[in-house]
């Protein structure tokens, strides 16, 4: 039985002795590559043999790509896009108090074609506001009334995160404020400012009258204050659409007035709409003005 299993095996030995030969004389005539990674070792591939193949196919992509030619750069296109859009340089500077008086503006008279969202109140907070505002890559300044916001003054703290500011629109919001005694409107003034330090960690700089009107009564205390200015506004979104005191269109330089209600996702829409179709970008007025 012995002599009978070698006598069998042995052509089959000298078939695998001559593959042998043949495939160590094939490897010493073969040439080599190297694929190199930026954070590895070079490995020799042999060429023209089933191993290069596969590790060539399990070569990491980077790896692969270099091998097809110099590296190429692919940049984002919302980076090209910053890349077009020209660098914003103000034309306008806020005017300085003058004879105890802050200045009053109701539009940044300004040849940039730019636009400033103002929102007032803070009464209606809800959840969607600030994503609407982020989607849309606005940052507001929010003239805010401690009657609104004191119940729950964080809601408005990832506002400020966000790049919004918030600014001064008195204590209690009382549409009789015009009537009050110079004591009176500082003490609602400067009340809201220093409630909105404490919550948010800066003093406001510009003042909104309840409803809009002021006096030089109301100028002086908004200048007591730490004021810089009092803001007022020719153009207003308000129950879905815009309402404009001069045209039919949103103006360069425009401040428009919004609020925060339940339907704040129809104001702002309305508003981006109109800017938009004016060719207008959306700027915080303290950036444009350079006052923080």
């Amino acid at each position: 039985m012995s002599r009978h299993f070698r006598t069998q095996s042995q052509p089959h030995l000298r078939l695998i002795i001559v593959l042998s030969l043949l495939l160590v004389g094939g490897l010493t005539c073969t040439t080599f590559y190297a694929v190199s990674t930026p954070r590895a070792s070079i490995e020799l591939l042999p060429t023209g043999t089933a191993q290069a193949a596969q590790a060539v196919q399990a070569a990491p992509a980077a790896v692969q790509s270099a091998k097809l030619g110099p590296e190429t750069r692919v940049v984002p296109e919302n980076r090209k896009q910053a890349a077009r859009e020209p660098t914003l340089v103000p034309d306008y500077t806020l005017p300085t108090i003058t004879n105890g008086l802050v200045p009053v503006l109701t539009k940044i008279p300004t040849q940039q074609k730019v636009v400033f969202l103002t929102i007032d109140d803070g009464a209606t907070q809800l959840p969607q506001d600030l994503a609407l505002l982020q989607a849309n890559g606005i940052k507001a300044s929010l003239f805010l009334a401690k009657t609104f916001i004191a119940g729950n003054p964080e809601y408005f703290s990832p506002f400020v995160a966000a790049g919004s500011r918030v600014e001064d629109h008195t204590i209690s919001h009382d549409l009789k404020f015009l009537a009050g005694s110079y004591a009176q409107q500082k003490a609602e003034i400067c009340g809201m400012a220093d409630y909105a330090l404490e919550h948010y960690g800066r003093r406001p700089v510009f003042f909104r009258p309840p409803g809009g009107p002021y006096s030089a009564v109301t100028r002086k205390a908004a200048a007591d204050c730490g004021m810089k200015a009092i803001i007022d506004w020719e153009a207003k979104a308000n129950a879905g659409g815009m309402d404009y005191q001069q045209g039919n269109a949103l103006r360069p330089g425009e401040i428009v007035l919004m609020h925060f209600r339940p339907e704040f996702a129809n104001d702002l829409q309305a508003f981006v709409t109109a800017q938009k179709a004016a060719g207008l970008k959306v700027v915080l007025l303290e950036d444009y003005l350079q006052v923080h």
